[in-house]
């Protein structure tokens, strides 16, 4: 149980990550995701991007698990991974731009995702040691 409530923490906090461009543009990827599935509909090659795909493949993984009776250890490092890539590039832009903005709003995605890593790794091994 506890690892699907983290499943869904990743989940949750892989959508509030902030984005700020040139011309005052900002938005949550939240936001973002809802003009991708809404274009999804009327445009579907336009979204043929490696961070568009990507993420959104990784929330479908993390979805999964949270659907699964054991959450499955190599689909949450999967969604771990295909979301980190973005997120991760969001903080370092955050960090190389001082934007704090950025840098909080991936923060809790970060340190869940260290978190879970580190939950999984010693789940797995206690579980199959004791077996």
């Amino acid at each position: 149980m506890k690892s699907k409530f983290i499943n869904f923490l990743l989940i949750l906090t892989s959508l509030i990550g902030y984005l700020e461009w040139g011309g005052n543009n900002q938005t949550f990827l939240f936001q973002a995701e809802a003009d991708i599935v809404l274009k999804f509909f009327s445009e579907p090659q336009s979204l043929i991007h490696p961070f568009i795909v990507l993420p959104l493949l990784g929330q479908i993984l993390l979805l999964i698990t949270l659907f699964q009776k054991k959450p499955g250890k190599i689909l949450t490092y999967f969604g771990i991974g295909t979301l980190g890539i973005l997120l991760g590039f969001m903080f370092v832009i955050g960090i190389i731009g001082f934007n704090f903005k950025i840098i909080i709003s991936t923060l809790p995605f970060i340190l869940i995702a260290i978190y879970a890593i580190g939950y999984y790794r010693s789940f797995y091994t206690t579980s199959t040691q004791s077996e």
